[in-house]
């Protein structure tokens, strides 16, 4: 089976690329390298023709926000355009846990926007909704740091190991169309300080950490119900604290 992957470069799509390819499938990598253009539409009638299913785990390479929407809204419409001309039978998203609460941050609206164009849309489709990958401690921290010190929430989220998404994401492509939505979290719940305390001891960084619940995420407030899963979400296994003392994980 022909499947192609938009954004197969990155942290997500790599991995999915290739266990879709250890499995036998015949992967395409979609990307502005193998000459996609998701915004501008070049590239994609090639890249989709004879494909069964088109995967979507692209990024804006700017988070401002008019970039994201600017990003997200024409790729969208481009890629289920060019999906029903080629006769594609199931569009797989990658969205977020509580993006459509957290209406305050241009990026979170991007990723509403983004859904709401796939659901508008005449293809059929499942759309999995992660929280935070363990490999974004360092960018959290980053986002976070005044000086020396790290002002972050100390709200609850689940963040969740990106090699258990992709494990939920190719269950997800090669089942049937559920023309909805679905979770992957990690079931252990810690602050965002206490995840980014867990991250900076193993770096042996000596900065203050603030709990602040003013503090901004995404250009939002956040609290313990904002990047937290519903009821029925496909739990992951992985400890972050012991996934982060693992050769290779600190980042």
């Amino acid at each position: 089976m022909k499947i192609v992957v938009i954004g197969g470069s990155g942290l997500i799509g790599s991995k999915v690329v290739n266990k879709l390819t250890n499995l036998g499938h015949d992967v395409l990598v979609a990307s502005p390298v193998t000459g996609v253009d998701t915004i501008t539409g070049e590239g994609l009638a090639k890249v989709l023709k004879g494909a069964k299913k088109v995967v979507d785990v692209s990024n804006s390479p700017s988070f401002k926000d008019d970039d994201v929407m600017a990003f997200f809204t024409p790729s969208g419409r481009n890629i289920l355009a060019a999906e029903e001309t080629a006769g594609v039978s199931h569009h797989i998203a990658l969205s977020i846990v509580g993006a459509d609460r957290l209406p305050k941050s241009g990026y979170m609206r991007a990723k509403v926007a983004q859904e709401k164009i796939i659901e508008d849309g005449n293809i059929p489709y499942s759309i999995l909704h992660s929280t935070q990958f363990f490999e974004f401690a360092g960018s959290i921290v980053s986002g976070a740091t005044e000086g020396e010190t790290v002002r972050l929430s100390s709200s609850v989220f689940q963040p969740i190991c990106s090699d258990e998404v992709v494990d939920a994401l190719v269950d997800v492509i090669l089942s049937d169309p559920i023309n909805g939505n679905v979770e992957v979290v990690d079931p252990e719940k810690m602050g965002m300080n206490e995840f980014a305390e867990i991250y900076m001891d193993q770096k042996n960084d000596q900065r203050l950490i603030i709990s602040d619940a003013h503090a901004l995420y995404f250009g939002t407030e956040i609290d313990d119900k904002s990047l937290t899963p519903g009821p029925n979400a496909r739990l992951g296994a992985t400890c972050y604290s012991d996934w982060i003392r693992l050769p290779g994980n600190l980042r």
